[in-house]
């Protein structure tokens, strides 16, 4: 079920009343149906416009201080031209959706313009049979009754015209605010027998058709079409040929400015149009000079705004440099503490590494060298052996000639003259190497008995 709220906040858009206790009485009134309270409201408010109209003469001037036109174009006080309030009928509001539903400074207008829009996504749209469906073709009507009379009026008056455009009154209406201009509206009567030479001899003129081009929007309709017929009524065209000069005000209504009703000549139209211009250019200019100052305001604040950005975004760069800076220096700072634990570590690895490899090497030297037993006396059964190192170093020692040659391997690793391991024995007359083939032979048997000279070669 939809919100209380949010029909009371659609009712107050599409009026235009601002008072929300009185806004929820009327809807309190019509049974809280939004529609049918919209539809009392608006057709009651044209009873009274039509009223009021019917009473006094079409040139009576208006007071514009009656109405808010904080979003129109009506000027505060202007007592040399005609003014005239006119209600439009909400049919001609809700019949220009199609162009006119971003025109939110319409106030009115543009709530009643997405009237049908906005009851169908709150749920309210499908409360009568047809009446969605009708609404959706009304919308492109407008469009469509205005391009085929300009079509048509293109046709019948192919040299110089107006240029009206092919769009509904609405939309019309927003046009000529956006451009800052008034807006002229040709109520055409194919019938009638003035229209014919009006159109040819007046409205189509070179001059009367220049200064409508240069200074106004124009929009024509044919009577006999539902918008033409719609507007006629609510201009209260009594004679034709009818011109109008309107500007849009607010809360479902427009200024009527001028009206001209039955045959003008091109220079009565001409004086006509160029008063009308001319009493209402201070409008205009104001109306121009605000939204040039609102433009200028959004584009000084969309220029602060980037700026703004601009510089949160370089704060934002520096502190992300000054903090990637931080942690290179951090992890730069890390791996070098890392790598020289990583040195610490393997220089004190190779220290104790060297450390046993010399403490093994002592041990071996110590047990080879008891292995060997003490050295034999000099006698027919001792073989004596000298050994020569690559540093030029000499060493000799006794041995038993039954001895084998690995005791003499025993006996240099005993020494500890050499940093290596792998080395060989061998002797030079004649050149025999005694590697580990032979290191069981004992000394008389490899012919070394009884003295010996070997040299150590490294291999």
């Amino acid at each position: 079920m939809v919100d209380v709220a949010d029909k009371l906040a659609c009712f107050q858009a599409v009026t235009g009343l601002e008072d929300p206790d009185l806004c929820t009485e009327i809807l309190q009134a019509h049974g809280w149906d939004l529609e049918l309270a919209i539809s009392s409201f608006t057709s009651s408010n044209q009873s009274s416009a039509s009223t009021i109209t019917s009473d006094s003469d079409p040139r009576d001037s208006f007071d514009p201080t009656q109405s808010a036109s904080s979003s129109g174009l009506v000027p505060a006080s202007n007592p040399s031209i005609a003014w005239k309030l006119v209600t439009l009928p909400f049919s001609v509001i809700s019949g220009s959706v199609g162009l006119v539903s971003g025109a939110v400074g319409l106030g009115l207008w543009a709530a009643g313009g997405v009237l049908s829009y906005s009851l169908g996504m709150i749920g309210l749209g499908q409360g009568r049979a047809g009446e969605s469906s009708a609404r959706l073709v009304s919308v492109s009507a407008a469009a469509s009754e205005a391009m085929q009379f300009v079509v048509a009026f293109e046709r019948d008056y192919p040299t110089t015209r107006p240029n009206f455009v092919g769009e509904g009154f609405m939309d019309a209406l927003q046009r000529s605010r956006n451009s800052f201009k008034l807006l002229f509206v040709y109520l055409h009567s194919p019938d009638h027998p003035d229209s014919p030479v009006f159109c040819e001899r007046t409205l189509c003129s070179e001059a009367v058709a220049a200064f409508v081009n240069e200074n106004f929007v124009a929009w024509g309709a044919d009577i006999r079409a539902s918008e033409g017929f719609k507007m006629s009524n609510s201009l209260k065209a009594s004679r034709f040929p009818f011109c109008a000069v309107v500007m849009p005000t607010t809360n479902q209504r427009i200024a009527l400015l001028q009206q001209v009703e039955g045959p003008t000549s091109p220079e009565e139209m001409l004086t006509m149009l160029q008063k009308v211009l001319e009493e209402s250019s201070p409008v205009l200019a104001a109306a121009r000079l605000d939204a040039e100052e609102r433009r200028n305001n959004m584009r000084l604040r969309e220029e602060q705004d980037a700026a703004y950005r601009a510089a949160l975004e370089a704060d934002q760069a520096r502190e992300r440099q000054r903090r990637e800076e931080q942690e290179r220096l951090e992890r730069e700072a890390a791996e070098a503490e890392q790598k020289r634990k990583e040195e610490e570590e393997a220089h004190e690895r190779a220290a104790r590494e060297a450390a046993e490899k010399e403490a093994a090497r002592a041990r071996m030297q110590e047990q080879k060298a008891l292995s060997l037993g003490n050295e034999p006396e000099k006698g027919p059964s001792v073989t004596q052996v000298l050994v020569r190192f690559p540093t030029g170093e000499r060493k000799e020692r006794r041995f038993h000639s039954t001895a084998i040659i690995q005791s003499v391997y025993d006996y240099v690793d005993s020494l500890g003259c050499l940093e290596v391991e792998d080395y060989s024995l061998v002797s030079n007359f004649p050149r025999v190497t005694y590697g580990r083939d032979k290191q069981s032979l004992s000394l008389k048997e490899a012919g070394l008995h009884p003295q010996a000279s070997l040299f150590v070669e490294l291999n």
